[in-house]
């Protein structure tokens, strides 16, 4: 009898087709699997997830990498890259506690050596072998490991998560109406809580004639720095509401900085004005803090410089006062280091200069619109690269 291929079904469009029960359970079985996706990477495209892969590695090298260079290795040898391997080791198994480093050798023991047993005689004489395989225990130690890990990196994410909203809760989330200036500023943390500081508020009893402006950066990042920060805004704010002037203001600030500094280790660069409103003057006092750059409507670029040390270095050094007089037309920007020296893949700085260009090209526009396009080249410029230092500016402009 010749070959005859199936007969197909009545209805063309059914040959072949997978039953509906079928159907719907890979349906659901895709969805599910898409929820899932969509739970594990809070929506992230893989370009995304690439991104932060290789920000998260470049973050860990950069921790790793400061304690191997605190060790002093020698620069040559035969056997450095040795030498360099056993502290990269080292400077990962010292941020574990002593028993979480013992769990670790030994699953990785496990999985190293995986194989293992012994033979003995049995009652018949006979030779019994009795095998391990230690590769589930191994992985179930490095399991046991990064869960502890884990928990304790949820703690410690609720506790900065508080600290971050009660930072947000000291810093102004709007400038007041100042007349004669227009102002703007923005903060980017390195960490989830920074160091620096930003404010402007009207000074008390100047039947808001006179208006304090304020940039700060404490030495170091994440809760070390954001504490001496709440410190630094509750002195300003309770040294400001007295009738002294601002060079009182600062040589009080100092004092406190001083007694608390840890013999100089834990210092503040800021930045103090007070603006006028009816006279127009500006008085400033430069602590050891980056020159803010005042660009005259004329286009010609000034820097503030007039001031002394940081605060909390030398308790006896005085510090001088500057003055100058705002112009409508004049831009004042008034930022932290993080900014000017915020690197891009090449280890290249933005620098100054960069961020003069910016405000050359938009000097018409508003202080709002300003600090979105500084922020926005200083993203372009670094791409990639994690943020190694807290970024503040704050942006005035004479009208």
């Amino acid at each position: 009898m010749p070959f005859q291929p199936p007969r197909p079904a009545e209805n063309p469009g059914t040959w072949g087709a997978v039953p509906p029960e079928v159907a719907h359970r890979r349906k659901g079985m895709i969805a599910g699997l898409q929820r899932f996706w969509q739970r594990v990477t809070e929506g992230l495209e893989i370009d995304q997830l690439w991104s932060q892969f290789k920000r998260d590695a470049q973050s860990s090298y950069r921790l790793y990498s400061r304690d191997v260079e605190a060790r002093k290795l020698p620069h040559t040898g035969r056997h450095r890259w040795v030498r360099t391997l056993q502290e990269f080791a080292w400077a990962i198994l010292e941020k574990l506690t002593p028993a979480r480093r013992v769990l670790l050798l030994i699953g990785i023991i496990f999985l190293i050596f995986p194989a293992g047993g012994f033979s003995f005689h049995g009652k018949a004489g006979q030779v019994e072998v009795v095998e391990f395989d230690f590769r589930f225990y191994g992985g179930l130690l490095l399991l046991i490991v990064l869960i502890l890990e884990v928990s304790d990196r949820v703690v410690m994410k609720r506790d900065l998560e508080i600290a971050r909203d009660i930072q947000n809760w000291l810093l102004p989330e709007h400038p007041p109406a100042i007349p004669g200036l227009a102002v703007a500023f923005a903060t980017r943390p390195a960490n989830t809580v920074a160091g620096d500081y930003y404010d402007t508020f009207a000074r008390p009893g100047s039947e808001n004639a006179k208006y304090l402006l304020a940039v700060a950066d404490v030495a170091g990042k994440s809760i070390p720095a954001a504490m001496l920060m709440a410190t630094f805004q509750a002195s300003l704010r309770t040294l400001s509401a007295a009738p002294v002037s601002l060079l009182e203001i600062v040589r009080g600030m100092n004092q406190y900085a001083c007694s608390n500094s840890q013999k100089g280790a834990r210092f503040t660069t800021a930045f103090l004005a007070e603006f006028d409103s009816v006279t127009r003057q500006l008085d400033y006092i430069n602590a050891g803090h980056n020159p803010p750059v005042l660009r005259r409507a004329s286009g010609d670029i000034e820097h503030l410089t007039e001031g002394g040390l940081p605060l909390g270095i030398m308790l006896d050094r005085p510090h001088a006062a500057g003055r100058c007089e705002l112009q409508a037309g004049d831009w004042l920007m008034i930022f932290t280091d993080g900014l000017v020296e915020a690197l891009n893949y090449a280890e290249a700085e933005y620098g100054e200069e960069r961020m003069l260009g910016v405000l050359q090209n938009a000097v018409s526009v508003t202080p709002e619109e300003l600090l979105h396009r500084v922020m926005v080249d200083v993203d372009f410029f670094v791409g990639d690269t994690p943020q190694h230092d807290d970024i503040t500016l704050m942006l005035i402009k004479a009208t």
